[in-house]
């Protein structure tokens, strides 16, 4: 398991999954931009997200999905924010 915290980028897509369905990620950011598949690997990677289901329009797409360990890293994020 990864003691590693989340880069920026990595943060930012990793709490896109909090309030959707089934903690799905996105593929866009907020500004239309695709995520850079560097990102979503990263975070695959370490247990932070997970391949949900192959996308048969667009193979080389990633759709994951927000694992409970993911979940954990941004809650002790929070807490630390919190905490000052």
């Amino acid at each position: 398991m990864s003691k590693r915290k989340p880069t920026e980028a990595q943060r930012r897509y990793l709490e896109r999954g909090l309030g959707q369905p089934g903690g799905k990620l996105p593929l866009f950011d907020e500004h239309g931009g695709e995520i850079d598949p560097r990102t979503i690997r990263a975070c695959i990677e370490r247990g932070w997200a997970e391949p949900w289901f192959n996308n048969p329009l667009k193979p080389d797409w990633l759709v994951c999905r927000l694992t409970d360990r993911g979940r954990d890293v941004l809650g002790a994020l929070s807490r630390r924010d919190r905490a000052g």
